[in-house]
């Protein structure tokens, strides 16, 4: 079987079927694209008669659109159930330097720092508010303190 010839004959088709579910033409060609690299992965060793080809690529470009519109949907629910908090810190020169620090992170160690610290979660709670096993969560929290710390001594170290 021809991919790209496959592609070239059908791919208007399959963009037009993917612009229901996307919010402007790239989002479509996204789901076009990565549901003919899930049909390709499924079954380029397969010599399959083009209607059934054709099929299963409708159903692969439907598939990764409503997978890609449940992970957004997802993201936004966590994400409204954690609202920005801008960190409160008792005045002083350490502060500003831990603002700074914290907001050094990455996203991802931040996002934990602030939920275990300011939102008095348990790690179990993180975890079921950002979709990361626990596991990830404590190790996130770890190396987040273990760059604060690190910033902080040399801070210290440049004040001495």
């Amino acid at each position: 079987m021809d991919w790209n010839d496959l592609l070239n004959r059908h791919g208007d088709k399959l963009l037009l079927f993917a612009r229901q579910w996307g919010r402007d033409l790239s989002e479509a060609e996204d789901f076009v694209q990565e549901g003919f690299v899930r049909f390709w992965r499924k079954h380029s060793r397969q010599e399959l008669p083009e209607p059934v080809a054709v099929a299963y690529l409708f159903t692969a470009v439907r598939c990764a659109a409503l997978d890609r519109l449940r992970s957004d949907r997802r993201r936004v629910a966590r994400e409204a159930q954690v609202e920005p908090v801008e960190p409160q810190f008792r005045s002083g020169l350490d502060a500003e330097y831990f603002a700074a620090a914290l907001a050094r992170l990455p996203a991802e160690q931040r996002e934990v720092v602030v939920l275990k610290i300011w939102g008095e979660l348990t790690f179990q709670a993180i975890a079921d508010v950002t979709g990361a096993a626990l596991g990830t969560v404590t190790s996130r929290y770890r190396y987040a303190l273990e760059a604060l710390r690190r910033e902080l001594e040399e801070v210290h170290e440049r004040q001495s």
